[in-house]
């Protein structure tokens, strides 16, 4: 087997983290936590479904209220806006070393409605929505720590559930979907390709 031919390639210094040197898509979420008697939003990219069964989670760090606010009621929800919802998505990335309540001048204008099993937020016209019970939080990643939740109830805007006798690409290009390009960029994806799957693939 050869090795990596090192005229195309640079060698990524992991004295510190790679993730600010490289792109990389991720899915952008916003998840909904209760602060004693008032909410918070915050956005992350580090999520992933945990398994193919209803589980899901994200990367958060213990100095973060996301985190503090999970442990404390054990529920959260996580909206996944679309791309005309960027802005409220990148205000509520806004920290509270930044302003002295960030519900009364962040979170309360935001464009959020109410959980249907849960007393959380979700924002508005989010086109998925998953409101999870916690499951498992797993430390020690450094100074972060894995969240994840079980999902206790689901929906999903009409216009973006799958359809079998419905063709993927024309639904896409009507109903977009956002994507995060880590760290700082941001894409509309609308032109999407059947993945060439070997015969008889599963899972």
């Amino acid at each position: 087997m050869e090795t990596i031919d090192k005229n195309k390639y640079t060698s990524l210094d992991l004295s510190t983290a790679v993730w600010d040197r490289i792109f990389m898509v991720a899915p952008l979420i916003v998840v909904g936590t209760r602060e004693g008697t008032e909410y918070d939003m915050a956005p992350k990219h580090m999520a992933f479904p945990a398994g193919f069964n209803n589980y899901y989670g994200f990367v958060c760090t213990p100095n973060h209220g996301t985190y503090q606010n999970i442990k404390a009621t054990g529920e959260f929800t996580v909206s996944f806006p679309l791309p005309d919802d960027v802005i409220p998505v990148a205000l509520s990335a806004t920290s509270r070393e930044e302003i002295l309540s960030k519900y009364h001048e962040v979170v309360s204008n935001l464009p959020v409605v109410s959980a249907e099993t849960m007393d959380l937020p979700v924002l508005r016209d989010a086109y998925l929505i998953f409101e999870c019970l916690a499951y498992k939080i797993v430390d020690g990643f450094g100074e972060n720590s894995i969240i994840t939740g079980e999902i206790k109830a689901a929906f999903v805007k009409k216009n973006y559930r799958r359809v079998s006798d419905c063709d993927a690409q024309n639904q896409l290009v009507e109903h977009n979907l956002l994507s995060f390009i880590a760290p700082d960029r941001f894409a509309r994806i609308s032109e999407t390709y059947q993945f060439p799957y070997p015969k008889n693939f599963r899972k």
